[in-house]
């Protein structure tokens, strides 16, 4: 599974940043101002990789959204606003929805809502997308992959393809719980952090918060060493509908005809959230992640001295991270 906490982090505030409406709890400049600059930071084109986020409200065209509101959707997190017509046309909706979602997304993000996935009651749907290409400061070689067994309960027996490389990496080896943590770059300032657990996933699932996952990532308690590095290629496309975790963790009103106050996005009638969809895909492969140019060259030393053994041959921790934002995160069970 994958997912992308500040881009999900976005999708949900776009929503509230008016002075209207029942979410007024989260409207503080300074968060604003945060999520802009992270937004802002992470759509910045840049030379060694492609990072865009897609957010999008769609609104029943029988709501008259505010001008204000669309302005500021735009200018604070660049996110379309549109009023469509879910009553009467639902399917083309639906298709010219997920039509945007590829469009945003380089093609690589596809039918997020699938035929009868919005209903025709439907009043307004928010969805996010994230999409990221980059390549590894140090791409592995594709005539060092092998086919090795992932050791795996949902898999038991599953031959991968397993990526190796031998050279200088950041490593740290945590204690409590027990496991590694590698640090594999990307160009460009972005890392993608494997947490290898010794023996069971569940040791490290059950100490994870947020001030844990950045401390056990923290490149500066890290340290470059030589590591012999074997790394199953995998891919990962999942969906979530974030609206069933908010309400478990008591945001309901939103969701709620006769309770939601949306006052701020358009003036009259009753305004709720029906459907808030997150989606998220990932490729890992030895050019680097979603990478689709030929494999570089990959220059080792030929004397190397004593190096650490980083084996994921079962199942582990990721994520991708810019600075303090993740972008990604998940866990690899099964390749």
């Amino acid at each position: 599974m994958t997912s992308s906490e500040d881009t999900v982090s976005v999708a949900l505030h776009f929503n509230t940043f008016s002075r209207h409406g029942n979410s007024s709890d989260t409207q503080r400049p300074g968060l604003q101002s945060q999520l802009k600059r992270v937004l802002s930071d992470i759509n910045t084109s840049h030379k060694d990789y492609e990072l865009s986020i897609a957010n999008g409200l769609f609104a029943e065209k029988v709501f008259d959204i505010r001008k204000d509101y669309i302005e500021c959707a735009k200018k604070l997190y660049n996110a379309k606003v549109e009023r469509v017509d879910f009553t009467n046309d639902v399917e083309d909706t639906r298709y010219k929805i997920n039509k945007w979602i590829e469009n945003e997304t380089h093609g690589k993000i596809r039918d997020v809502f699938h035929e009868g996935a919005i209903s025709s009651s439907a009043v307004m749907v928010l969805v996010n997308a994230v999409y990221f290409k980059g390549k590894w400061e140090s791409a592995f070689t594709k005539s060092q992959t092998q086919n090795c067994h992932f050791r795996s309960p949902k898999c038991p027996g599953k031959a991968v393809a397993m990526m190796h490389q031998e050279r200088k990496f950041n490593l740290s080896v945590v204690k409590d719980p027990p496991m590694q943590v590698l640090e594999l770059r990307y160009h460009g300032g972005i890392s993608m952090y494997v947490m290898l657990p010794d023996n069971d996933l569940s040791q490290i699932e059950n100490k994870l918060t947020f001030q844990n996952l950045m401390d056990w990532t923290n490149p500066r308690k890290m340290k470059s060493q030589y590591v012999e590095v074997f790394l199953p290629q995998f891919k990962i496309e999942k969906n979530y509908e974030i609206k069933h975790y908010l309400e478990a963790l008591g945001l309901r009103d939103i969701f709620d005809e006769s309770r939601a106050d949306l006052s701020g996005i358009a003036a009259g009638g009753r305004l709720y959230i029906s459907k808030l969809t997150h989606k998220s895909y990932i490729e890992v492969t030895e050019e680097g992640t979603e990478a689709t140019a030929a494999a570089g060259s990959s220059i080792v030393e030929k004397q190397l001295p004593e190096s650490s053994v980083f084996r994921a041959d079962h199942p582990f921790l990721f994520l991708i991270r810019k600075d303090d934002s993740i972008l990604f995160s998940g866990k690899v069970s099964c390749p």
